[in-house]
């Protein structure tokens, strides 16, 4: 951690160039970017875990269901742009994409659909690889976990049975524990209070989570699951980005989360 990016001590890299990597040089597997030289380390005592899109696979199912509520509501919305929005509440998708009038004619009629629409893909829904091992790394090097989501308490019960983690965390929030949604800080100060610390790092999939991340001053460590890009990611704010869990699990020892 800590090196500048453009000078690591291993090629970052996968596929073909790892093939015809300099002789000598060590390929890394794991690590996508790098915290820029001269930005504070951070030592964590909790990780904030974002569980949609990160833990477990439900950003396209989340599109594909937001794509079949608004359609319902004879509201034509490319799939391509629902997912760019997946990640904030729930509350703010419909105005974002649609605008402050089919908000304030159907927004909840378009909302009381997707949940509909989710719960009949949920059961399709699985963890993602390397999602239950990461929080017991984590619990292993005696960090506080802190699982975090606005969904619906229902929806959240899934996926810690899901996870078999429902006596592996040490928390959770739901939407209950929100005023406001992502891309707002509620989600991650309502961790931070069930963390008992502000010493934490989020693991997030989304700009969305990143951005609520920085509003409420703490570092995130980012992964590829949920479909946004290296790049954005890192534009963003991301301090690391990892292209899966596993990935990171095995740079661990590399990340603010020793």
């Amino acid at each position: 951690m800590g090196a500048k990016e453009g000078h690591l001590p291993c090629l970052a890299t996968s596929g073909a160039a790892r093939e015809f990597a300099p002789a000598g040089l060590d390929v890394c597997p794991t690590r996508l970017t790098t915290a820029p030289l001269g930005q504070a380390v951070v030592v964590a005592k909790a990780a904030i875990l974002d569980v949609d899109g990160t833990l477990v696979d439900t950003n396209f199912h989340h599109a594909i269901a937001w794509y079949r509520a608004f359609r319902q509501h004879e509201v034509l919305m490319p799939i391509w742009r629902i997912h760019r929005s997946i990640g904030m509440g729930g509350d703010q998708i419909v105005p974002e994409l649609a605008g402050e009038e089919v908000e304030e004619e159907k927004g909840e009629d378009i909302r009381t659909a997707e949940k509909a629409l989710y719960l009949a893909l949920i059961e399709e829904v699985e963890p993602l690889t390397g999602a239950r091992e990461l929080i017991e790394d984590l619990k292993g090097r005696d960090l506080a976990v802190i699982l975090a989501s606005s969904a619906k308490p229902d929806e959240i019960e899934h996926y810690l049975e899901l996870l078999d983690a429902r006596d592996l965390a040490d928390d959770w929030t739901t939407g209950a524990d929100v005023e406001a949604t992502k891309p707002e800080p509620d989600l991650v100060e309502a961790a931070l209070e069930k963390a008992g610390t502000r010493d934490a790092v989020l693991v997030g999939d989304s700009t969305w989570d990143i951005e609520a991340a920085k509003r409420a001053s703490i570092e995130t460590v980012a992964v590829l699951t949920g479909g946004f890009g290296e790049d954005e990611l890192r534009d963003t704010g991301a301090a690391q980005v990892y292209r899966s869990i596993e990935e990171l699990r095995k740079d661990l020892d590399n990340t603010p989360l020793t």
